[in-house]
């Protein structure tokens, strides 16, 4: 059986959270490949003058370690890695939001809204009962790059968000949004 797959209007990736990612990876590569080499070296030479450690151990000290060492920093690179894969995707079948590990696609029947916190780092995707998915996609930090996905984004929600989906309502049953029955701001 194949499954269709369904046809997205707007993809957003950001641009320097990835940029940054690749070049902390590059950073920690490059210290744990040193780290590695010196790790049984006890002495160098740099221009022409030679820099003697010591007595530093590298009797105990093999080829075992020096692996280990970079095998660390090979996964220390997976995990900053991680952050090169936040994306959001908005079409006629709803929001689809892939931050660090997975993808979940979201109908419009679904959505209230889509909001930029005052003092958050990333995009909200909003949903009755003030409940929230964060769009890592979508950061403060690419600037009016950003803003122009944020607003893609709410265009394309008014084109495809049925006209009877309710906005934020509270529950049926009286209970506040933190559970229980009374007003938190009651003693005001």
């Amino acid at each position: 059986m194949t499954e269709t797959t369904p046809a997205w209007d707007f993809v957003y990736r950001p641009r320097r959270l990835v940029w940054w990612s690749c070049a902390a990876i590059i950073v920690v590569l490059i210290i744990h490949a040193v780290f590695a080499y010196l790790l049984t070296k006890s002495h160098i030479v740099v221009f022409g003058h030679t820099i003697t450690f010591g007595d530093n151990g590298v009797r105990n000290i093999g080829s075992t370690d020096q692996w280990s060492i970079l095998a660390i920093g090979v996964l220390i690179s997976c995990g900053i890695a991680l952050l090169t894969r936040p994306r959001v995707r908005v079409g006629a079948a709803g929001v689809g939001v892939r931050n660090l590990v997975g993808e979940r696609v979201f109908g419009w029947d679904e959505v209230v809204g889509v909001t930029y916190p005052e003092r958050g780092s990333s995009a909200w995707l909003e949903f009755p009962l003030d409940e929230h998915v964060p769009i890592l996609a979508i950061r403060v930090g690419d600037g009016l790059r950003a803003v122009e996905a944020m607003e893609r984004v709410r265009d394309l929600q008014d084109r495809y968000r049925p006209a009877d989906t309710p906005g934020k309502t509270p529950p049926e049953d009286g209970r506040t949004a933190f559970g229980g029955t009374e007003d938190v701001r009651a003693g005001d």
